[in-house]
């Protein structure tokens, strides 16, 4: 009795499983959709401090709303181009963390 109950409750099981394995397509590796971080990194255009508008830098930058964007274009317009990618931190709202955070996004030339 015992084994007959065991063999009505087992055999759909493994019948069931026999049926997925053999129902299952052949999985090829399937390239991911999402790239690295890193690839991002070196994927994103580097940026020229001294000629990007507030538009461009809003969009590029991490961190850097409408606010700091057009913060960063009046600098460059009072003060004249740009001499390096540090002079950032003379921006009010601008720290180091931000500016280390989209460094290698940055140029100067």
């Amino acid at each position: 009795m015992r084994n007959t109950v065991l063999s009505y409750l087992l055999m759909p099981l493994f019948a069931g499983l026999a049926f997925s394995v053999n129902a299952a397509p052949a999985s090829a590796p399937i390239a991911d959709p999402v790239p690295l971080v890193s690839q991002q990194k070196n994927a994103s255009p580097v940026l020229n401090l001294n000629q990007a508008d507030a538009v461009t830098l809003q969009r590029q930058l991490n961190g850097i709303g409408k606010a700091k964007a057009e913060a960063i274009v009046a600098y460059r317009d009072a003060n004249g181009p740009f001499a390096s990618v540090d002079e950032l931190l003379e921006i009010k709202g601008i720290g180091s963390a931000l500016l280390e955070r989209n460094r290698d996004r940055l140029s100067v030339e």
